[in-house]
């Protein structure tokens, strides 16, 4: 791991970055004399854990994050170069978009690392409080975790980094892989520390004890899953329970609202990535890689014309919507602010009616052209500047990234009810399972509550709630955990390679959908237990043998 090993020591050595006077771009100083005379204050050492919430995830969100969440997941269609690979599992060791993201999570730890180490001995020196140490470990801490938590669904045993410094002096720069265990339990005691010091509330956007439970939750049903682990489960239901219960944070009563810059930190959000529109790596680039085209974003910054929902994710919403009171079908009040369909009208997206195609009055071509499965992508589109209110450029957009919100909170609590169980009828967890489910308000009428709940409605409603929100993945692994033969079936018959193409001789409206026919793969994908793990990237295996070596127990001290 010499590579990386460098990589981080120069990272930690030098913070290249950007100083654009807001709480969460500001970065650690690069001179050591003046860091050695910094740490005063709690003031500083927030400018300096402020740095955890965007630049260095800039790699993870841009791409990867949805390209391997929700298109290994099958949720979203996309063909694009690497991007694509990710989808129809063509990858290998030398995708891009998978090397980028090992190396965005690492800088996160690398960062985190630093704030642990170098902080508590200078901010002491300087006469901080230990309870304000504490807090600024308590950020940094949980983000470290968040990252390994992540590191380990998508790649299993990864190397644990503690002391880049301590490796680097000792010369001992290949490092092993970890167990995944040894890196579970790593970030359990990250996010225990975290939880008994953060506080129960902070600025807006900043982590919180509730933020730390939350995340315990998720571990432990991810845990109670992998390990088949009743004592796993139980813990997670505690610590959703305590969120639930005691933070007094409430989902937002409209789904669509959570996606609107006016909403950024809102009373659903536990921790979520802050993004500004300043300068191109600190802004979310959602919009960009999302939206259909110009008459969308309002710049040339339009590249998701060819990005649709999966013929097998509209099914799976429409299915899951089931039918109303009076057993007619209905439809999903969120599905119009996850994508955009036929005919579908946006009043917050200057007035924009979704078609299939828009034909070009003066003639020359479409001026809106069809997409793999006549969808294109809502989730994150907010529209022209005028529209938001605010200047988008460069590929930012200041809407925050959710990364854990408390409805997945809730959901996780009824996750945990049913443990290895096939179905549940607890009051409770039906209880939290249907606010979720029931909180639309939109011109389609609510969806039903639920009296029981099997393992599989709870998956469907997971991959509705948090469609395109770049988090399906997790879910994936925890089937793939509990099953492994249900799991691969379950992305085996997503037939994810299907696309809607025009029919043969059609000469009619090509704005309805009886103009357009399934059209099936050519070479269907067919996935394996293998395909549950990426690959390290090539450069780094490259320079470190011990990656091929067996995964090793990561002691903890």
């Amino acid at each position: 791991m010499k590579k990386t090993t460098n990589y981080i020591l120069a990272f930690l050595l030098s913070f290249m970055g950007i100083s654009c006077g807001e709480e969460f771009l500001d970065v650690l100083p690069k001179d050591q004399a003046v860091l050695d005379d910094y740490f005063k204050n709690e003031v500083q050492i927030q400018s300096v854990t402020g740095s955890l919430y965007s630049r260095p995830w800039f790699n993870f969100n841009d791409k990867f994050s949805w390209a391997a969440g929700d298109g290994m997941a099958g949720d979203l269609y996309n063909d694009y170069q690497d991007e694509g690979q990710l989808f129809f599992f063509t990858y290998s060791a030398t995708n891009s978009i998978v090397y980028n993201a090992w190396i965005s999570l690492y800088d996160v730890i690398t960062i985190s690392n630093t704030i642990i180490n170098d902080m508590p001995r200078i901010a002491s020196k300087n006469g901080v409080a230990p309870d304000v140490i504490n807090r600024g470990l308590g950020e940094a801490r949980f983000m470290r975790a968040a990252a390994y938590f992540f590191l380990t669904e998508f790649w299993g045993d990864v190397p644990i980094v503690e002391n880049p410094v301590e490796k680097i002096s000792s010369n001992d720069m290949e490092l092993p892989r970890n167990t995944q265990l040894s890196v579970y339990k790593f970030i359990i005691r990250d996010l225990l520390f975290a939880s008994e010091n953060l506080p129960t509330s902070s600025s807006p956007g900043r982590v919180t004890s509730w933020s730390a439970k939350g995340m315990l939750a998720k571990l432990h049903v991810t845990l109670g899953q992998y390990s088949k682990s009743q004592q796993d489960f139980n813990l997670a239901k505690e610590y959703a329970l305590d969120v639930i219960e005691n933070s007094g944070l409430s989902l937002m009563p409209n789904y669509g609202d959570l996606f609107k810059i006016a909403n950024n930190n809102n009373q659903e959000s536990l921790f979520a990535l802050q993004w500004s529109n300043n300068n191109w790596g600190v802004g979310n680039s959602r919009q960009a890689v999302f939206g259909r085209n110009s008459i969308v974003t309002g710049n040339d910054e339009a590249w998701g014309g060819g990005k649709s929902a999966t013929n097998s994710f509209i099914v799976n919403m429409t299915t899951n919507a089931g039918t109303n009171a009076q057993g007619q079908p209905i439809k999903d009040p969120r599905m119009r602010e996850i994508v955009m369909t036929l005919g579908e009208k946006y009043p917050e997206v200057h007035n924009y009616t979704y078609n299939i195609v828009t034909p070009n009055p003066d003639g020359g071509g479409d001026l809106e052209y069809k997409a793999p499965l006549l969808n294109n992508l809502k989730k994150y589109i907010v529209g022209t500047q005028d529209d938001a209110g605010v200047p988008i450029k460069n590929q930012g957009v200041p809407l925050n990234q959710y990364m854990l919100r408390l409805a997945d909170v809730y959901l996780l609590y009824a996750e945990a009810e049913l443990g290895l169980n096939g179905s549940t009828t607890d009051a409770k967890a039906l209880e939290v399972f249907n606010k979720v489910r029931t909180r639309g308000n939109g011109a389609y009428g609510k969806l039903q509550p639920r009296t029981s709940l099997t393992f599989e409605q709870l998956m469907s409603e997971r991959r509705v709630e948090f469609g395109i929100e770049g988090i399906a993945w997790y879910d994936v692994k925890r089937r793939f955990y509990r099953d492994e033969t249900e799991a691969i079936d379950y992305l085996n018959k997503q037939n994810r390679g299907v696309t809607l193409v025009q029919k043969s001789g059609w000469q009619g409206d090509r704005n309805v959908y009886e103009a357009y026919e399934l059209r099936q793969p050519t070479t269907p994908v067919n996935i394996n237990a293998n395909s549950f793990k990426l690959p390290i990237p090539g450069d780094e295996a490259a320079v470190n043998p011990r990656f091929a070596d067996e995964p090793v127990d990561y002691v903890l001290n």
